[in-house]
């Protein structure tokens, strides 16, 4: 359902937009103001100790505008706010970017924004409540919803053609990468630069992508990239993408038995596969989806408790369903089939820690996500 986006004319905005349908406020001269919102109740029902688990509920606001400034440039401008209504009660400012479009000469802005990576991930990120571990995470540089970014789109290959884009961005002060963390404490700051391009594949319905990103400063240096294909068309949508992220200089491993110590680089990389078909009913439309997904992560010169050189970090296989009983109204279902053992080190990631004894419930549990969701 996440692929369903808001429709602006400004390229751009085709990007990030959220909501199926929004409140045009203001149209005149060259002018337009539109709001968007969405209101989510949704609980994940599992053991308790797992990570998530319990109430999601959630509510967004946004609004995106554009003004004609000539006959070739347009600006525009976007904000996105996000409150936690369960347990947590977390708020984020999830957009907030500003920029001009030049018509075939493509359009520049800054702001909070998505990571440039995150058009190539998004290709898997559609399940009704999970998914998206490759587009939203902090082991991918320049994926996630990121501070301080300027991205350069081009949408038609300066008008040459419709069927290729790119994008080009970079990100002041840092990203939400792993390294960040070790910047805040050394009071360092880090930049980080990435790139991605898509062809949409004639008019067979297939689109592929592929992105490249890295960060850096005096102490390490941690890249990604990725790659992935999608099919759309005729109510089937199939998508894959894999990823693969190197952290350089990060772990020092030593070796009790031989004294040795090791300056080590770490990566990550996993694929992630997805297949939906909608089917149209007689009141609304729904959307079974069965996805796939698995992330590993490696460490030179490390071992880990299962004495393999690499451990997962996410695995697991999706069966759920959208039903969209019409633009505004949703009811989602979704269960995750965990797949983690217990000596991963993606059990402990999802694991909450409950009087310090997090390791006595490993996150190795299934998970039921149910919810309803209205949308403007």
């Amino acid at each position: 359902m996440k692929r369903n986006l808001l429709a602006i004319a400004i390229p751009a905005l085709l990007v990030a937009a959220g909501a199926n349908a929004s409140i045009e406020v203001w149209n005149k001269d060259g002018n337009k103001v539109d709001f968007y919102g969405r209101v989510k109740a949704a609980n994940h029902i599992t053991d308790r100790g797992q990570e998530g688990e319990g109430d999601d509920t959630s509510a967004r606001l946004g609004m995106s505008g554009q003004t004609q400034i000539t006959d070739g440039i347009t600006g525009y401008g976007r904000w996105e706010y996000e409150a936690k209504a369960g347990k947590d009660s977390k708020h984020e400012v999830r957009y907030a970017f500003a920029g001009l479009n030049f018509g075939d000469a493509g359009s520049f802005d800054y702001g909070r924004n998505d990571g440039v990576l995150k058009a190539i991930t998004a290709y898997t990120d559609v399940l009704p409540e999970f998914g998206g571990d490759a587009a939203n995470n902090n082991w991918n540089v320049l994926s996630a919803r990121t501070k301080a970014v300027a991205t350069y789109r081009n949408n038609n290959f300066f008008g040459l053609s419709d069927d290729l884009s790119f994008a080009l961005q970079y990100a002041d002060n840092g990203d939400n990468s792993l390294t960040d963390y070790q910047d805040k404490v050394r009071g360092e700051s880090r930049e980080a630069y990435g790139a991605n391009v898509q062809w949409r594949i004639f008019d067979t319905g297939l689109t592929a992508g592929a992105g490249y990103a890295q960060t850096s400063n005096s102490h390490n240096r941690q890249s990604t990239w990725t790659a992935g294909v999608k099919y759309d068309n005729y109510n089937l949508y199939l998508a894959a993408n894999y990823f693969q992220s190197k952290i350089k200089d990060r772990w020092i491993v030593t070796h009790i038995a031989t004294g040795n110590t090791y300056l080590s680089d770490e990566k990550l990389k996993g694929f992630e596969l997805v297949a939906q078909y909608g089917i149209d009913l007689p009141v609304g439309r729904i959307t079974p989806s069965l996805a796939y997904v698995q992330h590993k992560e490696s460490i030179d010169h490390y071992h880990y408790a299962d004495g393999s050189s690499s451990s997962p970090r996410a695995k697991y296989v999706s069966l759920g369903a959208t039903y969209d009983l019409n633009k505004n109204f949703s009811a989602i279902v979704e269960y995750k089939f965990n797949l983690l053992d217990r000596k991963d080190v993606g059990a402990k990631l999802n694991t909450t820690n409950s009087r310090g004894h997090k390791e006595n419930k490993p996150g190795t549990k299934d998970v039921l996500g149910v919810g309803l969701i209205y949308q403007f």
